[in-house]
């Protein structure tokens, strides 16, 4: 058997569903160029530390206030620079590819990681049925913005909707990935639900949640953390262990579930440590500059 079936295989023995929500039918093996075996993260801390400021600042606020918020009917608009713009049911979404388990490591820009059992298909899969036309250079994603839904979009934090943006040639990696759910089961509110993007190799807050759009453009993207503060959030905000941001360095990181902050500090990898599969995307680009 080959090595990338053993990994995968092994991958998917350590995720027991935890039983809190529908299960996500028919997933398949994982790519063995995206799973890490690294010890998970419990399915508890990686819904309870999130970074969600629709539904408040702090890290437990998603899990408390997220919990109203409609997932069904939900529709995501495929928009711009593509010959067959589309708006897809959620439903729909879900059938487009098979279903895959990823197991990713996660990093905050605030130094913490986790390792998250994700499940959903390469974004790739829904860009090639939309077909970009010669034009589009970028992706860039909306959030929803649903005051009655969410509370905290009366905040001046950033501003809304919240968006994130992608090279086309990073949106394309196989390693990008349109996630529907962790553990074997549909995503929690608070982790996104019921569709976000997973891009491993870039800190966290590049992953946008709860998808309503899609737009393929010829110009980079504003972003909402790079509109409200570029000094200290490019808008690559690839892991690099050597570019700090302005107020943490990011040459360590703390592992959650691994002690609170008294967890012992791991190094920092480049890329995420998924310099491999990403690294050539960024070939004679200086990485101090475009941050």
């Amino acid at each position: 058997m080959a090595l990338g079936t053993w990994v995968a295989r092994d991958a998917m023995a350590q995720t027991a569903r935890p039983n809190k929500l529908a299960a996500l039918p028919g997933i398949h093996s994982a790519i063995a160029g995206g799973v890490t075996m690294e010890k998970l993260t419990s399915y508890t801390d990686i819904t309870s530390y999130n970074n969600y400021y629709e539904f408040g600042t702090d890290k437990a606020d998603p899990a408390h206030n997220a919990g109203p918020l409609k997932t069904r009917p939900w529709t995501v608009a495929i928009e711009g620079e593509v010959k067959k713009p589309k708006v897809y049911d959620i439903d729909e979404l879900l059938k487009l590819s098979n279903m895959e388990e990823r197991i990713y490591r996660l990093r905050c820009v605030e130094g913490w990681s986790m390792v998250i059992p994700w499940v959903g298909y390469s974004l790739s899969e829904l860009i090639k049925r939309v077909e970009p036309n010669g034009n589009a250079k970028y992706v860039e994603f909306t959030t929803l913005a649903d005051n009655k839904q969410m509370p905290y979009l009366g905040s001046n934090v950033l501003a809304w909707p919240y968006v994130e943006g992608l090279r086309m040639d990073e949106a394309m990696n196989p390693l990008t990935l349109l996630a529907f759910g962790l553990y074997g089961e549909v995503l929690p509110n608070q982790s996104g639900a019921p569709v976000r993007v997973a891009v491993p190799w870039k800190y966290g807050f590049k992953s946008g949640k709860s998808i309503v759009k899609i737009r393929f453009t010829d110009k980079q993207p504003s972003t909402s953390w790079n509109l409200a503060a570029a000094r200290e959030y490019g808008f690559y905000s690839n892991v690099n262990p050597k570019v700090d941001h302005p107020r943490w360095s990011q040459a360590t990181e703390r592992r959650i579930g691994e002690g609170g902050v008294f967890a012992k500090k791991r190094p920092t990898l480049m890329f995420n440590g998924y310099e491999p599969q990403v690294g050539q995307l960024y070939a004679g680009m200086d990485l101090q500059k475009n941050f």
